[in-house]
């Protein structure tokens, strides 16, 4: 199984492709897919759709997985800029016809660490460890789609698909 985590956001959204082969994870690649923060919205989206068009068609996931949305009540345009990125990047899925599953950020947490509470610096260093990599992932975007495509990967593709709650 080959899964493309991504981790959504307007400004960077971080990308990672791991394969289960038998019972070890191999990372495959990962990356960033950036947009200008001085272009208008719309041309923003449409660079994003086209990164991550671009990533799906080179790696043939047979999976994305994805943070799902969450927000704190303090940053409420966040979580609608955040909402307009995941948009983009399920209808990016849709159109090449991969499916998406997401998961809440205590789902990957639990996953990957072995907590929900899991810290960021957790998490990094478990992705690091588990790919033997000689320093965490950079930027934490990247290290955060890794920890979803293991999610997606640990999971066997069988957890909420978007727009079922």
């Amino acid at each position: 199984m080959r899964v493309l985590g991504i981790d959504p956001g307007l400004g960077t959204t971080g990308d990672g492709v791991v394969e289960l082969a038998g019972s070890a994870p191999r990372l495959q690649e990962a990356g960033t897919v950036r947009t200008r923060a001085r272009d208008p919205l719309p041309q923003r989206l449409k660079s994003l759709y086209a990164g991550i068009c671009e990533v799906i068609r080179d790696c043939q996931p047979d999976l994305v997985a994805l943070e799902d949305l969450y927000t704190e009540y303090r940053f409420p345009r966040t979580a609608l800029l955040m909402a307009h990125a995941r948009g983009t990047i399920c209808l990016a899925a849709a159109h090449l016809e991969v499916p998406v599953v997401s998961y809440t950020p205590g789902e990957v947490k639990n996953a990957v660490v072995g907590s929900g509470r899991a810290s960021k610096l957790q998490v990094q260093g478990t992705v690091q460890r588990i790919f033997g990599l000689p320093a965490p992932p950079e930027p934490n975007d990247v290290a955060d789609a890794l920890a979803l495509a293991l999610t997606g990967c640990y999971r066997g593709g069988n957890p909420l698909v978007v727009g079922e709650r």
